[in-house]
């Protein structure tokens, strides 16, 4: 889904249909392509926006995510002259696109828990919000995994997973480093203020486990 506030909404739905099936964004915008695909003189898709279309998918219920660069994908080279979709990169240099490296992030903290029990949840969070607002939440049984793509407060209905007791962590998805942050009763609803300034791009995951 290449126009990057919604793309949740399609693994939604296709999460509801019974018996579920497996599905994912199998092209969202790709990194460094412009806005609208053809003119240049636009704004490009970063490496931020595909962490966004990754995680929001994902912990939406989808069973993958396609990343994608431009140059890579025409496997265009400087030499060849005009390429297409505002190319002006080489696919040897653009293989190590920020985002690129990124995506292994969004992997390991998939596979660091029980995969198969895991599933979306969005009754974790009380004020889930809107466009690029929107905190996507997914859950295991003694896990919790909350993104927040901008940095924004995150409130927590604690007691969605086992345990009296949750210890809480910020995953960085531009890393993969796990910062503690402390042990928290799972109890009533929680507040948590993610590290930064509130931006587009400043996106983090509240990792939550039942201790």
């Amino acid at each position: 889904h290449h126009y990057g506030e919604d793309n949740w909404k399609f693994v939604n739905a296709d999460y509801g249909f019974r018996p579920v099936r497996p599905t994912l964004d199998g092209e969202p915008s790709y990194e460094n392509i412009p806005h609208g695909l053809h003119d240049s003189l636009q704004p490009r898709w970063t490496a931020a926006d595909l962490r966004r279309y990754g995680y929001w998918s994902v912990f939406a219920g989808a069973a993958g995510f396609t990343y994608g660069e431009n140059a890579i994908m025409q496997f265009y080279t400087v030499s060849e002259g005009a390429g297409s979709f505002g190319v002006n990169q080489g696919w040897k240099e653009t293989i190590t696109a920020p985002g690129a490296g990124q995506m292994q992030y969004l992997s390991k903290l998939l596979l660091s828990k029980p995969y198969w029990e895991r599933m979306p949840d969005q009754s974790l969070v009380m004020n889930s919000g809107d466009r690029y607002d929107r905190l996507a939440a997914t859950r295991g049984k003694k896990y919790a995994f909350i993104y927040t793509y901008t940095g924004r407060t995150i409130q927590v209905q604690m007691g969605k997973i086992a345990g009296m007791q949750v210890k809480a962590s910020w995953y960085d998805p531009r890393t993969g480093n796990l910062a503690r942050l402390g042990t928290f009763s799972n109890t009533g609803v929680k507040t948590f203020d993610p590290p930064g300034e509130e931006q587009a791009g400043n996106d983090w995951v509240l990792v939550l486990e039942s201790i």
